[in-house]
């Protein structure tokens, strides 16, 4: 299949729109601790998706997979783990940091980490940064790293301006830095997993699928590993604060019961949002495989889509409304910068 960088772009602001969505149903669940509508999304999201776009659109998956290395199935499992652990922290290193010293940190760690981590760690950044396509690339990810610092910092702006900033007493910044630069480098996990699973994508591709759809089977696996870390979690927490009986209907401590209609309304929104969640990795992988020889720098362009998605929600929500012009025009600064820099890695990877 010939590449075309500009439409792999395309399809990772797909994603990121998808990523930035993904919440909205979540806000409509009714009377479900966070743990309940949480496992019972990434159900869908971890588990069932994977597995059932995998299945339609590759050829013969379960022969493909039991054809993989272990060690390969291994690591991408593994590498799927930790990013779970990442993205369980990222909500605690807000909290003690201040959204616009924690959202900078890990996201922007997640970026650099994510994007250069793979290609250094095989060896081959020397030969990327040789090249024109290779230097876009880093240039469009520490554009992109710049641009998340600009949209935090309008963020904490925004909030300042409301009168809604984080509790002085909740502030931290010794632990919210170690929790932030964790949550960095294990949320950058997903990618070395995508990387690690190569081995995978060149064996679907043999077996007879099309390019475009050869990054789903690594997803079946890398998300295993993040389904086994969150579902720990929820677990532990479902029974830390014996929540299970919502899965019923029942209301956390109190004889309530939630009506019949209203209980399937929250397991429709909860595995619409898990779904959602689902779709943005499989636009990723459509994505990165029209980015031609250096498909790593994919994930600054989906960590900068989300960005820019979630945003665009913020301000559909009213969430900027009575915002002073400052934060508005640090949000317009960030907000160009970080699409340039998608246009501009598109176009680097053009000249391969």
């Amino acid at each position: 299949m010939a590449t075309n960088p500009l439409l792999g772009v395309f399809f990772h602001w797909l994603g990121g729109l998808f990523s930035a969505s993904f919440y909205v149903p979540y806000k409509r669940i009714q009377r479900w601790s966070w743990e309940i509508f949480w496992l019972c999304g990434g159900i869908f999201s971890w588990l069932i998706c994977p597995w059932f776009f995998a299945w339609i659109q590759t050829e013969d998956l379960l022969g493909v997979l039991s054809s993989v290395p272990s060690d390969v199935l291994q690591q991408c499992y593994l590498w799927g783990a930790g990013w779970g652990f990442g993205g369980l922290t990222f909500g605690l290193a807000v909290r003690y940091m201040g959204i616009s010293s924690g959202m900078a940190i890990v996201l922007g760690l997640t970026t650099v980490l994510g994007t250069l981590g793979p290609p250094i760690a095989s060896g081959h950044f020397g030969d990327v940064i040789a090249t024109t396509s290779g230097q876009f690339a880093v240039a469009g990810t520490f554009m992109t790293l710049i641009g998340v610092i600009i949209v935090a910092k309008a963020t904490a702006e925004k909030n300042r301006s409301l009168n809604t900033t984080e509790d002085s007493e909740s502030i931290d910044m010794r632990k919210g830095l170690l929790i932030a630069l964790f949550s960095g480098i294990m949320s950058s996990c997903f990618a070395f997993g995508i990387a690690a699973g190569k081995p995978i994508n060149e064996l679907t591709v043999e077996a007879g699928t099309a390019s475009l759809w050869q990054g789903l089977p690594v997803l079946c696996v890398v998300l295993a590993g993040g389904l086994t870390t969150n579902a720990l979690w929820c677990l532990w927490l479902i029974k830390k604060n014996g929540t299970a009986r919502e899965y019923l209907g029942q209301v956390a401590a109190s004889a309530e019961k939630l009506p019949v209609n209203n209980l399937v309304k929250n397991y429709l929104l909860a595995s619409l949002g898990g779904a959602l969640w689902y779709f943005q990795f499989f636009f990723y992988t459509m994505g990165e495989s029209h980015m031609g020889k250096y498909e790593f720098s994919s994930w600054t362009i989906h960590m900068a889509s989300i960005i820019i998605f979630s945003t665009l929600w913020g301000l559909a929500l009213m969430e900027w409304r009575g915002s002073n012009r400052k934060s508005r025009m640090l949000l317009l600064a960030g907000i160009s910068l970080l699409v340039l820099s998608t246009i501009v890695i598109g176009v680097g990877n053009s000249f391969q």
